[in-house]
């Protein structure tokens, strides 16, 4: 009998893992999860990493090898996260070749302090694509409007992109077609466009986060607005997520995009990131359930996977109640909460939310590598 989590994939959903840490793949847990749930997938962030490397004792013999040849703090930051990277990459590489380079990938992000410079975006991923030299990795590229050009450029060349920190339907279409002008403009320079892989990765519970005080508030103080305010409660995100997908299948149904298919383009899947519950009156998996289908992947945290494993009921939703969805969007407006100025505001936070952990890690490091220093 499959796990609840591997049934998922019968859905046309995959499952990736929103965690990477050293001791996790050389123990062989890693490789368990691939075997037992059908994992098909592992994203990583700054946060994530300073979790790992800042509260562990895994590195320590790496971070004194590295300090001790002379190596920088950023330098040692990436010579680790490569090194993981890489090997969690080749934990998947079954996966990768089995699903034919759909699945089996591995996100690095490139520095968080460049979210507004392109210049910076490209060179960054160009010099870590470079340096993992795996064909299943991808490079994690904010989608903010200096990540546009980028992830256009870095798609041109070939190399794989997880566009992060996606939270309003006009940015993913943004990023959508910025997708599709970078296949084309390899497709124009001769280049085959079969092997490029890419996510656009859509945040869940972060949209909830910030609207549902906005709701709490109106149906406490507002006599007219109260009823729908309620109504509305939990219901943002999950309305953004099916109304993204519409938009997907516009921009990869179309003719436009029919052109590259046929010289083997695969279409960028959605992937729905952010997927932990942060309200306890919500169920613990209400951001799994409720958007299983075709052609899409879910990151998930180690504890939404337990949890999912345990008590998730997998079933096709994703398309279920799409018009409620859209009206769910239009009675927001009508209420007076401006999804847009949100949605803007999420993406400003999203990337302090990851500077700051890329920053605390960095201290870490470098309280770490003039230890190792001094170290005999």
């Amino acid at each position: 009998m499959k796990s609840s989590l591997a049934q998922i994939a019968s859905f046309g959903q995959s499952i990736w893992l929103d965690f990477i840490r050293r001791k996790f793949i050389s123990s062989g847990e890693l490789k368990k999860l691939i075997d037992e749930d059908d994992l098909r997938g592992v994203t990583s962030n700054p946060a994530i990493f300073e979790e790992a490397i800042a509260r562990s004792d895994d590195y320590w013999e790496a971070i004194q090898t590295l300090a001790q040849s002379g190596k920088s703090t950023e330098e040692i930051f990436l010579a680790v996260a490569i090194e993981d990277v890489q090997n969690a990459a080749d934990t998947f590489q079954g996966v990768y070749e089995q699903t034919q380079g759909l699945d089996g990938y591995v996100s690095l992000e490139v520095s968080p302090t460049l979210a507004q410079d392109t210049a910076g975006t490209i060179k960054e991923a160009q010099s870590s694509w470079q340096t993992l030299n795996r064909p299943n990795v991808m490079i994690k590229v904010p989608g903010t409007p200096e990540g546009l050009p980028a992830i256009t450029q870095l798609i041109s060349e070939g190399i794989n992109v997880n566009v992060t920190l996606l939270f309003s339907l006009e940015r993913y279409r943004q990023v959508a077609e910025a997708y599709v002008a970078g296949l084309e403009q390899r497709a124009q320079k001769g280049e085959p466009i079969d092997k490029v892989a890419s996510v656009a990765s859509f945040f869940l519970s972060r949209i909830d986060a910030l609207v549902d005080p906005k709701l709490d508030k109106l149906a406490n103080e507002s006599i007219d607005k109260a009823g729908v305010a309620k109504q509305l409660l939990g219901k943002t995100a999950i309305a953004s997520a099916k109304m993204a997908y519409q938009i997907y299948k516009e921009v990869f149904q179309s003719d436009r995009f029919k052109a590259l298919a046929e010289k083997g383009a695969k279409p960028q899947r959605l992937l729905w990131a952010s997927t932990s519950t942060k309200n306890p009156a919500y169920r613990d998996v209400l951001y799994v359930e409720s958007l299983i289908g075709p052609d899409t992947v879910n990151t998930v945290p180690m504890e939404t996977l337990n949890a999912f494993r345990d008590h998730g009921q997998p079933a096709a939703r994703l398309e279920e109640g799409t018009e409620e969805a859209r009206n769910t969007l239009a009675q927001l407006a009508e209420v007076g909460i401006d999804l847009a100025a949100i949605t803007q505001q999420l993406e400003e936070e999203g990337i302090q939310k990851f500077i700051k952990p890329f920053t605390s890690l960095m201290r870490v490091l470098e309280e770490k590598r003039k230890e190792a220093a001094t170290v005999e």
